[in-house]
């Protein structure tokens, strides 16, 4: 299938610019000319068997990260309302900034101009597109609303880039923080501490037990240090392993959920993510179970995987949604309160809505007053390790003073 760019002028005697897939340039014309359009010129785009070849092949197509792919949707859902599908995902490929993005628009172009869906073109892009972003798009073909799914889309993944960029943008001035403060304690134990402890080799007198164990510790520190590393290496290695295992990776995830903080962090994400997906589900037109199924797919953490497909077992068995939350017994009670009362009143769509946006609410402020008590405790931690070293330097001066005082 080859690619080639037209000139040509429409009923109206308007001149038109594009590009259109073709096998050859007697179909590219005849293609035209079906859509009532007059070739002036046609043109093969360079590149575009291979490119074509590419997108073909699921592996082959690059996968969009959330940013981009959170904007793309934002101008595919733009673009829908006021022109045909093919226009507007040309219109987006011819637009594109970075190449990758814009062979994997190609591709889903060329897809809707031999015939198929947007939804099936965008599953031959491989991983550029979720599973659970193309069964949306699918439910939105289908239930002829697609540009209210995209919508709805664009406004999640934006929601959560927002949510991201806060929790990146408080964490930058820690983290350098962190790293500026290890760096000078690692300075003062490996060179300043050694010249100093010279200093007191010569001293017939005991020395405090602070500054011995800081000596101590700053001769570990530097002639074993290869050692820790090869044990945090060893280490990170035998975790790798560990995590690959089915059985240890499901203990982990299941202890995590029980940490204080990390646990309800956890929790609270996973809980609005599937009530935003189930609340879109559902106006799509699709079943909640398979809302579940397609979202159990995508949740990382193994012990909440299970639980959403435990979940997924007890709706295809005919029990309610919030029943089958509450036996989980992972998921934040107000969203298994919401969606009962959802269940009850006949208004599943919009009490899930508003779980999501509570868990949402409650994950941004709660985020925002740790990361706000994080620089403080990084000041006072590294301050007073610091302190007890420039103490350990500073007690053998002083006791030498206080003796020659004597």
């Amino acid at each position: 299938m080859a690619s080639f760019d037209y000139v040509a002028a429409d009923a109206d005697g308007r001149t038109v610019t594009g590009s259109l897939a073709a096998p050859d340039e007697a179909a590219a014309r005849a293609l035209l000319v079906r859509r009532r359009l007059m070739p002036l010129e046609l043109i093969p785009t360079r590149g575009a068997s291979a490119r074509q070849a590419s997108d073909a092949t699921p592996k082959a197509a690059a996968r969009l990260n959330g940013k981009t792919l959170a904007l793309t949707t934002r101008q595919l859902a733009t673009l829908v309302s006021v022109a045909p599908i093919e226009e507007a995902v040309r219109t987006m490929a011819l637009q594109a900034d970075k190449p990758a993005v814009r062979r994997v628009l190609e591709g889903v172009h060329g897809g809707v101009l031999e015939g198929r869906r947007l939804s099936e073109a965008m599953a031959l892009q491989g991983q550029a597109f979720p599973p659970l972003y193309r069964a949306m798009v699918s439910a939105g073909e289908s239930s002829g609303a697609l540009g209210p799914i995209l919508e709805r889309l664009a406004d999640g993944m934006e929601r959560d880039q927002t949510v991201r960029g806060k929790v990146v943008t408080a964490l930058v001035y820690p983290a350098v923080l962190a790293v500026v403060a290890l760096g000078v304690i690692g300075a003062l134990m490996t060179f300043v501490v050694p010249k100093v402890v010279d200093q007191f080799a010569d001293m017939n007198q005991a020395l405090p037990l602070l500054t011995r164990l800081v000596i101590g510790l700053s001769d570990l520190m530097r002639n074993w240090s290869w050692l820790a590393a090869l044990i945090i290496v060893l280490g990170g290695l035998t975790a790798a392993a560990l995590i690959r295992n089915p059985a240890h990776r499901l203990r982990l995830d299941g202890a995590l959920l029980r940490l204080p903080i990390v646990g309800r962090l956890t929790r609270d994400l996973h809980g609005a993510k599937m009530a935003r997906t189930l609340s879109t589900i559902i106006a799509a037109g699709l079943p909640v179970l398979e809302g579940l199924t397609i979202t159990a797919r995508t949740v990382s953490n193994r012990r909440l995987r299970q639980a959403t497909e435990t979940m997924a077992d007890a709706v295809r068995e005919g029990g309610g949604l919030s029943a089958a939350m509450r036996r989980a017994d992972v998921f934040p009670p107000i969203l298994v309160y919401m969606t009962a009362s959802g269940e009850s009143s006949g208004r599943l769509e919009p009490m899930l809505d508003r779980a999501a946006d509570y868990l949402e609410r409650e994950f941004a402020t709660f985020t925002a007053v740790m990361l706000s008590l994080l620089e403080p405790a990084i000041i006072v931690v590294m301050g007073g390790v610091v302190a007890l070293i420039v103490l350990s330097i500073l007690l053998p001066i002083l006791q030498i003073n206080t003796l020659a005082m004597g």
